[in-house]
């Protein structure tokens, strides 16, 4: 008998972009890649096997993002999960250091259920299930539409998804060190209230953040990439945070921050200085005893494809 399968593709993403706390991710080209299949003979309700970066994740496999991520959608589209989900997963994304690695797995079983269940669930409502599980809209939403994005709350569980424009000349930078910085420990570092001052400047600078990416404008991006909300309360997670940022100004980035909450950070720069700031970069971490990896992305990441491994679907199981 054919088991049912599919194969999904995710991007991951870099999210807060500086004074976009929670809500502008981009896209970037490292990707999670999964097949999934049914197979009611497993005698278990999932099981995943892990290969590249995913080889870091030791939950059990029930708590597994992607099985998050497929139970959120067949839930959400009124559906009894089956049993017997097979789940082969392999990932270029790093774990643990701010590149949507939870983001992409979540929105990847999302993705599998649908395909495979046939689930009248269109790419709004899996961004809206997503969030809801993962709790990074500014994730999810890259992950799912591609490119660069903004993604706003509203009210009843509402996500409004929007694409951002990024100016064809500016490139993204990413250092990744070999420590990670586990994001419930970022979030503890975050402050339960702020001033009516410092959340004016917030808005203010996620206002220049939006025109600085269309624009590619200096001033602008230079003011935004200067966050007040998170990463002023996360730097001190993240070894060699202030000299790392300040070395990547100087050698032409119009500013760096935290890539999500850390540990990696990402400097946005023009073109012609994009070598020599990841060069910086990692050298200045080396100095403090930090191997860091750097990679550039010149656009936004294009979205997730998924493919067919049968030409059937499941029935939708009801609950």
């Amino acid at each position: 008998m054919t088991v049912p399968g599919v194969q999904v593709r995710v991007p991951g993403s870099t999210s807060n972009v500086g004074a976009g706390f929670d809500c502008v991710g981009i896209a970037i080209e490292r990707r999670l890649s999964a097949t999934f299949r049914v197979d009611r003979a497993l005698g278990a309700p999932v099981r995943v096997e892990r290969r590249g970066t995913l080889q870091a994740v030791t939950v059990p496999s029930d708590r597994d993002w992607l099985f998050a991520g497929f139970v959120a959608a067949c839930r959400g589209a009124g559906c009894k999960v089956p049993g017997g989900v097979m789940i082969d997963a392999a990932s270029e994304i790093p774990i643990g250091r701010g590149l949507g690695s939870s983001g992409a797995a979540t929105v990847a079983g999302a993705l599998a259920a649908r395909a495979l269940l046939g689930l009248e669930l269109d790419d709004a409502a899996l961004a809206r299930l997503c969030a809801d599980v993962e709790h990074h809209p500014d994730n999810v939403a890259p992950a799912i539409y591609g490119g660069a994005v903004l993604a706003v709350p509203g009210p009843e569980g509402r996500l409004t998804v929007a694409p951002l424009e990024v100016h064809g000349s500016l490139v993204f930078v990413f250092a990744v060190p070999d420590f990670a910085v586990e994001t419930e420990q970022a979030r503890a570092a975050l402050p339960s209230t702020v001033s009516h001052r410092t959340a004016a400047t917030a808005a203010a600078k996620a206002a220049a953040l939006v025109a600085g990416l269309a624009r590619a404008d200096a001033p602008l991006l230079a003011a935004a990439l200067d966050d007040v909300l998170h990463a002023p309360h996360r730097r001190s997670l993240v070894r060699g945070y202030d000299a790392v940022t300040a070395a990547a100004r100087a050698a032409g980035a119009f500013g760096a921050t935290l890539s999500g909450s850390g540990s990696s950070i990402l400097a946005v720069t023009p073109a012609f200085a994009a070598k020599a700031v990841a060069t910086t970069m990692a050298r200045v971490w080396g100095a403090l005893d930090v191997t860091a990896e750097t990679f550039v992305i010149e656009r936004p990441a294009s979205r997730y494809d998924v493919t067919s491994l049968t030409q059937e679907t499941l029935p939708c199981p009801s609950r």
